[in-house]
């Protein structure tokens, strides 16, 4: 194996050995203060990073680029998960992964022939990932799974703020759980908070993007903790 395929298997091995776990989005945070934000999460246990890239155009809303993944990859170890909502991820992946990225995942609907795209990001020594909107059918997706490190089923419809969680989400995790066994990453975005918590756990996912529920929260730590002991194992029976 090469060495960037080597960091990409120590990557994945490092999610899949601390799943169910929370990934703060940092879109909500204190931009102003971001190396002490960075230190509050680390201070509540967080192993690593939500950054959700928008470009205007693939959804209407404007964030930041490559000058934050290199601010936090100089200031943090953790890892750093991007998720591209942009409307030419070809163009930038490269940019995003010598920026600092550890994983990077872009949407089905704006690259509907991913797997170039997804092996030019695996080789170079980071693992890729496909995200899909809830409106869009699985179909779109389901073929391109086997060449996945992870699949982000969006809760919401991504760019869009103040939306309810769409629970077609459940059936999609539980669904690809099911079909690819433990191996395959799912990330599941939009609306997580304690009481959805349960059921996204419970249907297979392994990574919660969590924004609000932690960063409108005082205390990150007793933010981070509720959100941890509504985890439910993999097919239990939840009453979220």
């Amino acid at each position: 194996m090469s060495q960037n395929g080597s960091r990409v298997e120590q990557t994945k091995k490092l999610f899949r050995g601390i799943r169910p776990a929370v990934l703060p989005s940092l879109l909500l945070c204190d931009f102003a203060n971001l190396q002490r934000e960075v230190e509050r999460l680390e201070e509540a246990g967080v192993e690593a990073l939500h950054l959700d890239v928008m470009d205007g155009q693939f959804v209407p809303n404007l964030t930041y680029g490559m000058p934050i993944v290199e601010s936090l990859r100089k200031i943090t170890s953790l890892k750093i998960d991007v998720h591209l909502m942009i409307a030419k991820p070809e163009s930038y992946a490269k940019a995003f992964v010598d920026a600092g990225a550890d994983l990077i995942t872009f949407h089905i609907e704006a690259h509907r022939q991913p797997v170039q795209l997804l092996d030019e990001i695996r080789s170079l020594g980071v693992a890729a990932g496909l995200a899909i909107n809830p409106s869009t059918p699985m179909d779109w997706l389901i073929g391109f799974v086997p060449n996945c490190d992870l699949v982000l089923i969006m809760s919401v419809q991504a760019g869009f703020g103040g939306q309810a969680f769409n629970p077609i989400a459940l059936q999609r995790l539980k669904m690809l759980r099911e079909a690819y066994g433990p191996e395959l990453l799912l990330e599941v975005d939009g609306g997580i908070n304690c009481q959805t918590t349960p059921n996204v756990t419970s249907h297979g996912a392994d990574l919660l993007v969590v924004g609000s529920a932690i960063f409108r929260e005082a205390d990150y730590c007793q933010a981070m903790t509720r959100l941890r002991c509504n985890f439910k194992p993999f097919g239990a029976q939840s009453d979220a």
